[in-house]
């Protein structure tokens, strides 16, 4: 890296002879008057001793603390990081509002276009399991935050680059920024869809961390969105999972009390079920509803009297890439009714694979409809990413209640 500064050429001397305007008998070339770039500072070790970040950025005499336009934290919040029981022989961490309500997905955030947000992340995660999962015996110990759609600055980036992670017992605070739409100045804004997860277990691209469950969902509304009555997060992922979870462990909802959670997908009848969709891992997937579809915007739905309704297109399966985030918003069961209906990748090896659940439509005084049970087979292949056990269904059931 290389360090910059503009500085202005000197002023030729005054006089004549060979240190004045000629040398050798013909007159001396001025020297351009305008301003002119030139390196201060040579190459700058892109990987420090110890944490690996920038020095500059561990002190904050450099970077901001905050982005543009949050001159201070509207909220705060907390945020834990911790170990969570296995899923057969996988390590799963996950985020939690307490150490106790830890899941993965983590919980969901919400915020408004011009808010400002601090979230405080507490490591709880032991840094012997942080060393099981790293790959690289120099690689630093530590989880972070890295958020996707909303506005940071370096120190706030959650990257070992930037030494924005959090040792294992130790707390830091990241602001965010939900930038406004500008029509002034073109800038978009950041209302959307967005997700946010780990960047440092296990290497510099938190790899470990992401496969173990560090992520969950960041939705960013503006002022007069529709607002729904749920909000799930829905991660595909490799191994043909779901929330880290396939076949019989991505659905454990109880046919007679179910509890609303990353795997018991469950609305009354006419209530909006808005769902954040979001890709990790390698693979491509397909996000496809039965019984529901939803107009493709950012909002997922159509208010009265908006202009060229005609132009958004009306679907029920959408392509989804690694890292990429969407939103639907659906009314359960609108003129299909109560039901359990399938959701899952609509390529075939992948829902073959266990890569389905069933969003439960209750009746509208809360009844789960006849049919529902936990008898179907499970996926060929082994534990791995969620097929069901007395470990991994004791694991399932700990992350919803």
């Amino acid at each position: 890296m290389s360090a910059w500064r503009l500085v202005e050429d000197p002023p030729p001397p005054v006089g004549g002879g060979a240190s004045g305007g000629e040398r050798g008998g013909e007159p001396r070339r001025p020297r351009p008057s305008t301003r002119r770039l030139l390196v201060v500072a040579a190459t700058v070790l892109l990987t420090l001793v110890g944490a690996g970040g920038l020095a500059a950025a561990r002190t904050g005499s450099f970077f901001a603390e905050r982005p543009e336009g949050c001159a201070k934290p509207d909220r705060s919040m907390q945020l834990y990081a911790v170990e969570l029981p296995k899923d057969g022989n996988q390590v799963r961490l996950g985020y939690g509002l307490t150490p106790q309500t830890a899941s993965y997905p983590g919980p969901t955030i919400e915020m408004t276009e011009g808010e400002c947000l601090a979230i405080t992340v507490h490591n709880q995660v032991p840094a012997a399991t942080l060393e099981q999962l790293r790959t690289d015996p120099a690689h630093p110990l530590g989880v972070s935050l890295h958020v996707h759609g909303v506005k940071y600055t370096q120190l706030s980036d959650g990257t070992v680059q930037s030494g924005s992670f959090v040792p294992p017992g130790e707390s830091r605070t990241y602001t965010w920024f939900a930038q406004q739409r500008n029509k002034k100045t073109g800038a978009p804004g950041t209302a959307g869809h967005w997700w946010y997860h780990d960047h440092v277990v296990g290497g510099p691209h938190g790899t470990q961390g992401l496969g173990a469950g560090l992520f969950g969902g960041l939705v960013v509304r503006r002022p007069g969105d529709p607002k729904p009555d749920r909000t799930y997060t829905v991660v595909f992922g490799d191994r043909q999972s779901i929330n880290l979870r396939r076949g019989a462990a991505a659905d454990t909802c109880d046919a007679q009390q179910p509890q609303p959670g990353p795997t018991c997908l469950v609305a009354r009848k006419g209530e909006k079920v808005e769902f954040i969709v979001v890709g990790i891992g390698n693979d491509m997937h397909t996000f496809h509803l039965h019984g529901h579809a939803w107009a493709d915007n950012r909002t997922g739905v159509l208010p009265n009297g908006e202009p060229f309704a005609d132009l958004v297109p009306t679907i029920d399966n959408k392509p989804l890439g690694p890292g990429d985030s969407f939103g639907v918003t659906v009314t359960a069961g609108d003129s299909v009714g109560p039901g359990h209906w399938m959701l899952h990748c609509h390529m075939q090896f992948h829902s073959d694979g266990g890569m389905s659940t069933m969003l439960h439509v209750l009746d509208e005084n809360g009844n789960m409809p006849p049919g529902h049970d936990h008898s179907h087979a499970h996926p060929a292949g082994g534990t791995a990413a969620g097929t069901t056990t007395g470990a991994d269904t004791a694991a399932g059931q700990h992350q919803h209640k």
